[in-house]
């Protein structure tokens, strides 16, 4: 059985975080593991607190995992300080891992930020050029490029600019109304649109998390990048049409349902 280990903060109403991808890892057939960076007090509503794992702490965490079962495929998540980036880079450095999905993952879907500003420069110094492949979002893509995104012109730009910064691979992630959740890659030179429809859920809470471990998942399970982002993104796509409702709550329901969506092995 092929692993993957997250290393991220958690959610307990169990919609994003290590939650999510473990639900997600596992819907794929993939044993999941997980080393938490931050226990973070959220929900569908927003984020109340954050406390962040100590770097001794982590650090154990990650050496107990690669000393054990090693994984396949790692998917970083919310890492909100520099100590933190540190140690996470220099273990994976260490242990030699491989099929890195870096989700830098900023602001929450709610408006909450979640990452220290010198925590940016760290990202793209320490863990980016690790990476297979990074996912930001639309915000994200701005932050990290310098760029405003207006156009899908704009996307493929600012993706081109954090490649050749940083020396990953970038899946700039559509939505946030500017288009019909098209997502770009830019890797090895060359971009490619991955193209997909709206859909009109308001469960999206989670989901950045949900199409990153997707990702993990796929590079874990021996497929090429490209594949990995098509399949994920069809795995998110059929999560999303399933229009699962459990929220109880006011906001945005959680993205509970990562195990709900139909996957073909």
């Amino acid at each position: 059985m092929k692993t993957a280990l997250t290393i991220a903060g958690t959610d307990p109403s169990g919609g994003a975080g290590i939650q999510a991808d473990l639900k997600t890892m596992t819907a794929h057939g993939v044993y999941a593991m997980s080393a938490v960076t931050a226990l973070v007090a959220q929900n569908t509503t927003g984020v109340r607190r954050i406390v962040e794992s100590s770097p001794d702490f982590l650090a154990e965490q990650l050496d107990c995992v690669f000393t054990d079962i090693f994984p396949d495929a790692v998917k970083t998540g919310m890492v909100a300080s520099v100590p933190l980036i540190q140690i996470i880079a220099g273990k994976l450095e260490e242990y030699g891992a491989k099929n890195i999905v870096v989700d830098p993952v900023m602001v929450a879907t709610s408006g909450d930020r979640l990452i220290s500003q010198g925590a940016v420069d760290a990202l793209k110094g320490r863990l980016f050029p690790l990476a297979a492949v990074i996912t930001p979002n639309i915000p994200e893509t701005e932050l990290l490029s310098g760029r405003s995104i207006a156009s899908a012109g704009d996307m493929e730009e600012a993706a081109r600019s954090i490649y050749d910064a940083c020396g990953c691979a970038v899946l700039c992630k559509g939505g946030h109304q500017l288009n019909d959740a098209n997502d770009f890659l830019y890797a090895g030179g060359r971009g490619r649109w991955f193209r997909g429809r709206r859909i009109d859920n308001p469960n999206t809470h989670g989901t950045g998390c949900t199409l990153s471990s997707a990702i993990a998942s796929n590079l874990a399970l021996g497929r090429d990048l490209e594949s990995a982002v098509e399949r994920a993104k069809e795995y998110l796509s059929g999560a999303l049409g399933a229009m699962l409702n459990l929220g109880q709550g006011s906001g945005p329901l959680d993205h509970t349902f990562a195990l709900s969506g139909p996957f073909t092995r």
